[in-house]
Protein backbone atom coordinates (compact mmCIF):
# COMPACT_ATOMS: atom_id res chain seq x y z
CA UNK A 1 0.00 0.00 0.00
CA UNK A 2 1.56 3.44 -0.95
CA UNK A 3 0.04 6.56 -0.05
CA UNK A 4 -0.30 9.95 -2.58
CA UNK A 5 0.18 13.08 -0.71
CA UNK A 6 -0.30 16.56 -2.17
CA UNK A 7 2.17 19.33 -1.50
CA UNK A 8 -0.10 20.79 1.30
CA UNK A 9 -0.48 21.21 4.71
CA UNK A 10 -4.19 19.28 5.10
CA UNK A 11 -4.73 17.19 7.49
CA UNK A 12 -7.41 14.78 5.77
CA UNK A 13 -6.20 11.55 5.03
CA UNK A 14 -4.37 11.07 2.64
CA UNK A 15 -5.32 8.83 -0.82
CA UNK A 16 -4.42 5.69 -0.25
CA UNK A 17 -3.64 3.14 -3.42
CA UNK A 18 -3.06 -0.51 -3.52
CA UNK A 19 0.08 -1.83 -5.14
CA UNK A 20 0.20 -4.89 -4.21
CA UNK A 21 -0.79 -6.49 -7.67
CA UNK A 22 2.74 -7.85 -9.15
CA UNK A 23 1.87 -9.63 -12.61
CA UNK A 24 4.94 -10.38 -14.17
CA UNK A 25 5.99 -9.04 -17.58
CA UNK A 26 5.75 -13.08 -19.01
CA UNK A 27 2.20 -13.15 -17.93
CA UNK A 28 1.52 -10.38 -20.80
CA UNK A 29 3.98 -10.69 -23.43
CA UNK A 30 7.64 -10.53 -23.61
CA UNK A 31 7.92 -7.27 -25.18
CA UNK A 32 5.80 -5.81 -22.15
CA UNK A 33 7.26 -3.27 -20.06
CA UNK A 34 6.39 -2.39 -16.15
CA UNK A 35 5.76 0.05 -14.11
CA UNK A 36 4.49 1.31 -10.47
CA UNK A 37 2.00 3.73 -12.41
CA UNK A 38 0.75 4.01 -15.99
CA UNK A 39 -1.24 7.52 -17.32
CA UNK A 40 -3.24 7.70 -19.87
CA UNK A 41 -3.42 11.52 -21.41
CA UNK A 42 -0.83 13.91 -20.46
CA UNK A 43 -3.36 17.06 -19.50
CA UNK A 44 -3.22 18.62 -16.25
CA UNK A 45 -5.05 15.70 -14.75
CA UNK A 46 -2.44 12.97 -16.06
CA UNK A 47 0.56 15.41 -15.22
CA UNK A 48 -0.59 16.43 -11.70
CA UNK A 49 -1.31 12.85 -10.45
CA UNK A 50 2.06 11.85 -12.51
CA UNK A 51 3.92 14.42 -10.15
CA UNK A 52 2.38 13.05 -6.85
CA UNK A 53 2.87 9.23 -8.10
CA UNK A 54 6.88 9.79 -8.83
CA UNK A 55 7.34 10.00 -5.53
CA UNK A 56 6.28 6.53 -4.95
CA UNK A 57 7.65 4.97 -7.44
CA UNK A 58 8.46 4.67 -11.58
CA UNK A 59 5.68 6.06 -13.53
CA UNK A 60 4.96 6.31 -17.49
CA UNK A 61 2.42 8.19 -18.97
CA UNK A 62 1.09 7.91 -22.41
CA UNK A 63 -0.11 10.38 -24.99
CA UNK A 64 -1.31 10.21 -28.35
CA UNK A 65 0.59 12.67 -29.94
CA UNK A 66 2.62 15.00 -28.50
CA UNK A 67 2.87 16.34 -24.66
CA UNK A 68 0.91 18.98 -25.20
CA UNK A 69 -1.99 18.19 -27.43
CA UNK A 70 -4.64 17.94 -24.84
CA UNK A 71 -7.77 19.74 -23.78
CA UNK A 72 -6.09 21.51 -20.98
CA UNK A 73 -3.94 23.42 -23.80
CA UNK A 74 -6.58 24.74 -25.17
CA UNK A 75 -8.70 26.08 -22.03
CA UNK A 76 -8.53 29.97 -22.07
CA UNK A 77 -10.51 31.55 -19.18
CA UNK A 78 -8.91 30.37 -15.89
CA UNK A 79 -9.49 28.60 -12.60
CA UNK A 80 -12.52 29.44 -10.34
CA UNK A 81 -11.26 29.82 -6.70
CA UNK A 82 -11.95 31.33 -3.62
CA UNK A 83 -9.21 33.73 -3.28
CA UNK A 84 -10.98 37.17 -3.07
CA UNK A 85 -11.27 38.91 0.06
CA UNK A 86 -15.42 39.33 -0.69
CA UNK A 87 -16.10 35.78 -1.45
CA UNK A 88 -16.34 32.60 0.23
CA UNK A 89 -16.61 28.45 0.13
CA UNK A 90 -19.86 28.80 0.68
CA UNK A 91 -20.46 31.44 -1.91
CA UNK A 92 -18.86 29.37 -4.54
CA UNK A 93 -20.52 25.95 -3.35
CA UNK A 94 -23.83 27.59 -3.62
CA UNK A 95 -23.03 29.16 -6.99
CA UNK A 96 -21.71 25.72 -8.78
CA UNK A 97 -25.43 24.11 -7.01
CA UNK A 98 -26.98 26.78 -8.86
CA UNK A 99 -25.51 26.32 -11.61
CA UNK A 100 -25.60 22.69 -12.04
CA UNK A 101 -29.32 22.88 -11.37
CA UNK A 102 -29.06 21.24 -8.04
CA UNK A 103 -27.49 18.13 -10.57
CA UNK A 104 -24.44 18.24 -8.46
CA UNK A 105 -22.71 15.44 -5.93
CA UNK A 106 -22.99 18.84 -3.06
CA UNK A 107 -19.34 16.51 -1.36
CA UNK A 108 -17.40 16.55 -4.44
CA UNK A 109 -18.61 20.45 -4.98
CA UNK A 110 -17.19 20.91 -1.51
CA UNK A 111 -13.84 18.81 -2.42
CA UNK A 112 -13.56 20.89 -5.51
CA UNK A 113 -14.09 24.38 -3.62
CA UNK A 114 -12.40 23.86 -0.38
CA UNK A 115 -9.46 22.16 -2.19
CA UNK A 116 -9.17 24.99 -5.19
CA UNK A 117 -6.65 27.73 -3.18
CA UNK A 118 -4.23 24.96 -2.40
CA UNK A 119 -4.07 24.03 -6.12
CA UNK A 120 -3.61 27.49 -7.05
CA UNK A 121 -0.72 28.02 -4.41
CA UNK A 122 1.26 24.41 -5.79
CA UNK A 123 0.65 25.86 -9.58
CA UNK A 124 2.23 28.82 -8.16
CA UNK A 125 5.32 27.04 -6.48
CA UNK A 126 5.88 24.88 -9.96
CA UNK A 127 6.45 28.55 -11.88
CA UNK A 128 2.84 29.22 -13.26
CA UNK A 129 2.76 33.07 -14.51
CA UNK A 130 -0.94 34.29 -13.78
CA UNK A 131 -2.67 37.90 -14.18
CA UNK A 132 -1.88 39.71 -11.59
CA UNK A 133 -3.10 43.02 -10.48
CA UNK A 134 -1.00 44.88 -7.41
CA UNK A 135 -4.24 46.44 -5.81
CA UNK A 136 -5.87 42.88 -5.69
CA UNK A 137 -7.17 41.79 -2.03
CA UNK A 138 -5.87 38.55 -2.20
CA UNK A 139 -2.76 36.43 -1.56
CA UNK A 140 -1.12 36.19 -4.59
CA UNK A 141 -1.65 39.57 -5.74
CA UNK A 142 -3.79 38.08 -8.87
CA UNK A 143 -6.50 39.34 -11.10
CA UNK A 144 -9.33 37.57 -10.53
CA UNK A 145 -12.20 37.34 -13.61
CA UNK A 146 -15.39 36.67 -13.61
CA UNK A 147 -17.44 34.13 -15.78
CA UNK A 148 -20.58 32.71 -16.05
CA UNK A 149 -22.46 32.20 -13.18
CA UNK A 150 -20.41 33.37 -10.62
CA UNK A 151 -21.79 35.84 -8.04
CA UNK A 152 -18.14 37.24 -7.24
CA UNK A 153 -15.12 37.74 -9.51
CA UNK A 154 -12.63 34.40 -9.05
CA UNK A 155 -11.43 33.63 -12.27
CA UNK A 156 -7.93 32.87 -11.65
CA UNK A 157 -6.10 33.29 -15.40
CA UNK A 158 -3.24 34.14 -17.27
CA UNK A 159 -4.65 36.59 -20.05
CA UNK A 160 -6.71 34.40 -22.38
CA UNK A 161 -4.54 31.79 -22.77
CA UNK A 162 -4.66 30.40 -19.13
CA UNK A 163 -4.49 26.21 -20.01
CA UNK A 164 -1.21 26.88 -22.60
CA UNK A 165 0.20 28.32 -19.47
CA UNK A 166 -0.82 25.28 -16.84
CA UNK A 167 0.14 23.10 -19.48
CA UNK A 168 3.49 24.63 -19.86
CA UNK A 169 3.96 24.76 -16.23
CA UNK A 170 3.16 21.01 -15.44
CA UNK A 171 5.15 20.04 -18.04
CA UNK A 172 7.96 21.62 -17.26
CA UNK A 173 7.84 20.41 -13.36
CA UNK A 174 7.44 16.77 -15.30
CA UNK A 175 10.42 16.95 -17.18
CA UNK A 176 12.69 17.39 -13.66
CA UNK A 177 11.64 14.30 -12.63
CA UNK A 178 14.11 11.03 -13.84
CA UNK A 179 11.43 8.21 -13.03
CA UNK A 180 8.98 9.53 -15.62
CA UNK A 181 8.97 8.11 -18.69
CA UNK A 182 6.62 9.79 -20.98
CA UNK A 183 5.90 7.97 -24.41
CA UNK A 184 4.08 10.60 -26.96
CA UNK A 185 2.88 8.89 -30.25
CA UNK A 186 1.20 6.05 -27.85
CA UNK A 187 -2.70 5.37 -28.01
CA UNK A 188 -3.91 3.33 -24.93
CA UNK A 189 -6.12 0.46 -27.41
CA UNK A 190 -7.28 -1.19 -23.84
CA UNK A 191 -6.97 -1.66 -20.26
CA UNK A 192 -5.60 -5.03 -19.12
CA UNK A 193 -7.39 -6.99 -16.65
CA UNK A 194 -8.03 -10.25 -15.39
CA UNK A 195 -9.74 -10.98 -18.52
CA UNK A 196 -6.91 -11.02 -20.59
CA UNK A 197 -4.50 -13.06 -17.72
CA UNK A 198 -5.82 -16.33 -17.19
CA UNK A 199 -3.89 -16.79 -13.76
CA UNK A 200 -6.13 -14.01 -11.96
CA UNK A 201 -8.87 -14.76 -10.50
CA UNK A 202 -10.40 -11.16 -10.01
CA UNK A 203 -11.69 -10.03 -13.87
CA UNK A 204 -12.56 -6.53 -12.33
CA UNK A 205 -8.31 -6.20 -11.58
CA UNK A 206 -6.22 -3.53 -13.50
CA UNK A 207 -3.12 -4.47 -14.45
CA UNK A 208 -2.17 -1.78 -17.08
CA UNK A 209 -3.12 -1.24 -20.69
CA UNK A 210 -1.89 -2.26 -24.68
CA UNK A 211 -0.54 0.40 -26.35
CA UNK A 212 -0.02 1.51 -30.10
CA UNK A 213 2.93 2.66 -31.05
CA UNK A 214 2.21 5.05 -33.81
CA UNK A 215 5.00 5.44 -35.22
CA UNK A 216 6.78 2.17 -35.23
CA UNK A 217 2.96 0.29 -35.80
CA UNK A 218 3.36 -1.77 -33.32
CA UNK A 219 1.06 -3.32 -30.00
CA UNK A 220 2.58 -3.94 -26.51
CA UNK A 221 1.37 -3.96 -23.35
CA UNK A 222 2.73 -2.19 -20.35
CA UNK A 223 1.94 -3.56 -16.76
CA UNK A 224 1.48 -0.99 -14.06
CA UNK A 225 0.51 -2.08 -10.06
CA UNK A 226 -1.81 1.67 -10.85
CA UNK A 227 -3.39 2.58 -13.41
CA UNK A 228 -4.54 6.43 -14.09
CA UNK A 229 -7.04 6.94 -16.91
CA UNK A 230 -6.98 10.71 -17.56
CA UNK A 231 -7.62 10.62 -21.41
CA UNK A 232 -10.19 13.48 -21.68
CA UNK A 233 -13.60 13.49 -23.44
CA UNK A 234 -15.42 13.24 -26.33
CA UNK A 235 -16.25 16.43 -28.53
CA UNK A 236 -15.17 15.10 -31.53
CA UNK A 237 -18.38 12.85 -31.50
CA UNK A 238 -19.74 16.30 -32.63
CA UNK A 239 -19.35 18.63 -36.12
CA UNK A 240 -18.16 21.42 -34.25
CA UNK A 241 -15.94 21.15 -31.22
CA UNK A 242 -13.88 23.37 -29.76
CA UNK A 243 -11.78 20.24 -28.97
CA UNK A 244 -8.71 18.98 -30.39
CA UNK A 245 -8.80 15.98 -32.47
CA UNK A 246 -7.95 13.72 -29.90
CA UNK A 247 -10.99 13.95 -27.83
CA UNK A 248 -12.54 10.91 -28.97
CA UNK A 249 -13.85 8.78 -25.96
CA UNK A 250 -11.29 6.38 -26.11
CA UNK A 251 -10.92 5.87 -22.40
CA UNK A 252 -14.61 5.76 -21.14
CA UNK A 253 -14.69 3.17 -24.03
CA UNK A 254 -11.90 1.06 -22.49
CA UNK A 255 -13.59 1.70 -19.04
CA UNK A 256 -16.81 0.35 -20.24
CA UNK A 257 -15.22 -2.82 -21.78
CA UNK A 258 -13.63 -3.38 -19.05
CA UNK A 259 -16.50 -3.37 -16.74
CA UNK A 260 -16.29 0.25 -14.98
CA UNK A 261 -19.37 2.14 -14.14
CA UNK A 262 -20.05 4.76 -16.78
CA UNK A 263 -22.50 7.72 -15.63
CA UNK A 264 -23.93 10.95 -17.32
CA UNK A 265 -23.08 10.68 -20.44
CA UNK A 266 -25.96 12.66 -21.72
CA UNK A 267 -24.10 15.92 -20.11
CA UNK A 268 -22.46 17.21 -23.12
CA UNK A 269 -21.43 20.94 -21.95
CA UNK A 270 -22.01 23.17 -25.09
CA UNK A 271 -19.54 26.51 -24.92
CA UNK A 272 -22.21 29.27 -25.97
CA UNK A 273 -19.55 31.21 -27.99
CA UNK A 274 -17.89 29.51 -30.61
CA UNK A 275 -16.64 31.58 -33.66
CA UNK A 276 -18.51 31.77 -37.04
CA UNK A 277 -16.17 31.45 -39.60
CA UNK A 278 -16.08 28.61 -42.15
CA UNK A 279 -12.16 28.48 -41.80
CA UNK A 280 -11.65 29.02 -37.29
CA UNK A 281 -12.68 25.50 -36.34
CA UNK A 282 -14.85 26.65 -33.48
CA UNK A 283 -12.53 28.56 -32.26
CA UNK A 284 -13.38 29.50 -28.97
CA UNK A 285 -14.59 32.96 -27.91
CA UNK A 286 -13.50 32.55 -24.04
CA UNK A 287 -16.41 33.08 -21.48
CA UNK A 288 -13.95 35.29 -19.96
CA UNK A 289 -14.46 38.12 -22.71
CA UNK A 290 -18.15 38.57 -21.27
CA UNK A 291 -17.16 38.79 -17.47
CA UNK A 292 -14.53 41.57 -19.16
CA UNK A 293 -18.22 43.17 -20.45
CA UNK A 294 -19.01 41.86 -23.81
CA UNK A 295 -22.80 41.70 -24.67
CA UNK A 296 -24.78 39.07 -26.76
CA UNK A 297 -26.81 40.45 -29.03
CA UNK A 298 -28.93 39.11 -32.20
CA UNK A 299 -29.04 40.43 -35.77
CA UNK A 300 -31.30 43.23 -34.62
CA UNK A 301 -29.14 44.35 -32.21
CA UNK A 302 -31.06 43.54 -29.59
CA UNK A 303 -29.01 42.71 -25.59
CA UNK A 304 -31.31 39.67 -25.84
CA UNK A 305 -30.25 37.77 -22.96
CA UNK A 306 -31.89 39.17 -19.97
CA UNK A 307 -35.15 38.08 -21.61
CA UNK A 308 -33.32 34.61 -20.23
CA UNK A 309 -32.29 34.96 -17.26
CA UNK A 310 -31.56 37.45 -14.67
CA UNK A 311 -27.61 37.52 -15.14
CA UNK A 312 -27.71 38.40 -18.47
CA UNK A 313 -24.33 37.62 -20.78
CA UNK A 314 -23.12 35.90 -17.86
CA UNK A 315 -25.89 33.55 -16.79
CA UNK A 316 -24.71 29.59 -16.17
CA UNK A 317 -23.21 28.37 -19.88
CA UNK A 318 -26.29 25.95 -20.25
CA UNK A 319 -28.76 28.45 -20.32
CA UNK A 320 -26.83 31.19 -22.68
CA UNK A 321 -26.24 28.14 -25.34
CA UNK A 322 -30.11 27.31 -25.50
CA UNK A 323 -30.70 31.23 -25.92
CA UNK A 324 -28.19 31.52 -28.53
CA UNK A 325 -30.05 28.54 -30.01
CA UNK A 326 -33.26 29.77 -29.86
CA UNK A 327 -32.67 33.06 -31.16
CA UNK A 328 -30.90 31.25 -34.45
CA UNK A 329 -34.17 29.54 -34.92
CA UNK A 330 -36.40 32.17 -33.99
CA UNK A 331 -34.61 34.32 -36.72
CA UNK A 332 -33.61 32.07 -39.02
CA UNK A 333 -29.62 33.46 -39.20
CA UNK A 334 -26.90 31.16 -38.75
CA UNK A 335 -25.25 32.99 -35.84
CA UNK A 336 -25.53 35.71 -33.08
CA UNK A 337 -22.91 38.44 -32.46
CA UNK A 338 -20.46 38.98 -29.16
CA UNK A 339 -20.22 42.98 -28.55
CA UNK A 340 -17.06 44.40 -27.06
CA UNK A 341 -17.16 47.50 -28.75
CA UNK A 342 -18.08 49.73 -26.27
CA UNK A 343 -15.05 48.69 -23.88
CA UNK A 344 -11.86 50.33 -23.60
CA UNK A 345 -9.86 48.86 -26.66
CA UNK A 346 -6.49 49.08 -24.95
CA UNK A 347 -7.92 46.91 -21.95
CA UNK A 348 -9.45 44.55 -24.46
CA UNK A 349 -6.11 43.91 -26.40
CA UNK A 350 -3.98 43.76 -23.44
CA UNK A 351 -6.57 41.13 -21.63
CA UNK A 352 -7.52 39.23 -24.80
CA UNK A 353 -4.49 39.02 -26.90
CA UNK A 354 -5.25 35.52 -28.50
CA UNK A 355 -8.65 36.35 -29.37
CA UNK A 356 -7.73 39.71 -30.89
CA UNK A 357 -5.26 38.49 -32.81
CA UNK A 358 -6.92 35.76 -33.88
CA UNK A 359 -10.06 37.06 -35.16
CA UNK A 360 -7.87 39.57 -36.94
CA UNK A 361 -6.49 36.97 -38.69
CA UNK A 362 -10.43 36.36 -39.90
CA UNK A 363 -10.77 40.01 -40.59
CA UNK A 364 -12.62 41.04 -37.61
CA UNK A 365 -11.61 43.63 -35.49
CA UNK A 366 -13.41 42.92 -31.81
CA UNK A 367 -13.12 46.48 -30.62
CA UNK A 368 -14.61 48.19 -33.48
CA UNK A 369 -16.68 45.02 -35.17
CA UNK A 370 -18.85 43.02 -33.83
CA UNK A 371 -18.26 38.85 -33.42
CA UNK A 372 -19.77 36.45 -34.79
CA UNK A 373 -20.47 33.82 -32.80
CA UNK A 374 -22.41 29.89 -32.36
CA UNK A 375 -22.28 27.41 -29.48
CA UNK A 376 -20.43 24.33 -30.04
CA UNK A 377 -19.92 21.28 -28.34
CA UNK A 378 -16.81 21.77 -25.45
CA UNK A 379 -17.19 19.32 -22.06
CA UNK A 380 -18.28 15.67 -21.12
CA UNK A 381 -19.30 16.12 -17.83
CA UNK A 382 -20.62 12.31 -17.32
CA UNK A 383 -17.72 9.45 -17.92
CA UNK A 384 -16.27 6.84 -15.80
CA UNK A 385 -18.03 6.49 -12.10
CA UNK A 386 -15.35 7.18 -9.25
CA UNK A 387 -15.53 7.99 -5.67
CA UNK A 388 -14.13 11.26 -4.14
CA UNK A 389 -10.89 9.39 -4.25
CA UNK A 390 -11.02 9.37 -7.84
CA UNK A 391 -11.16 5.36 -7.54
CA UNK A 392 -13.39 3.27 -10.25
CA UNK A 393 -15.14 -0.46 -9.65
CA UNK A 394 -11.81 -1.57 -11.45
CA UNK A 395 -9.42 -2.72 -8.74
CA UNK A 396 -6.37 -0.47 -9.19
Amino acid sequence: MCYIYYTDDRQSAPVSISTTNTVQPTAMGNDSKTYDFLIIGSGIAGISFAINAARHGSVAMITKKHDSDTNTNYAQGGVACVLGGDDSFESHIRDTLVAGAGLCDEGAVRILVEEGPLRIRELLEYGARFSLDGAAANPYSLQLGREGGHSVNRIVHAKDFTGRELEATLLKKLRELKNVSLLENHCAIELITGHHIKCVPNQYECFGAYALDSVQKRIFPIGAKVTCLASGGAGRVYLHSTNPAIATGDGVAMAYRAGAGIANMEFIQFHPTTLFHEKAESFLISEALRGHGAILRNAAGEDFMPRYHRQGSLAPRDIVARAIDNEMKVSGLPCVYLDVRHKDARSTIENFPQIYNKCLGFGIDITKELIPVVPAAHYMCGGVSVDYNGNTDIEN
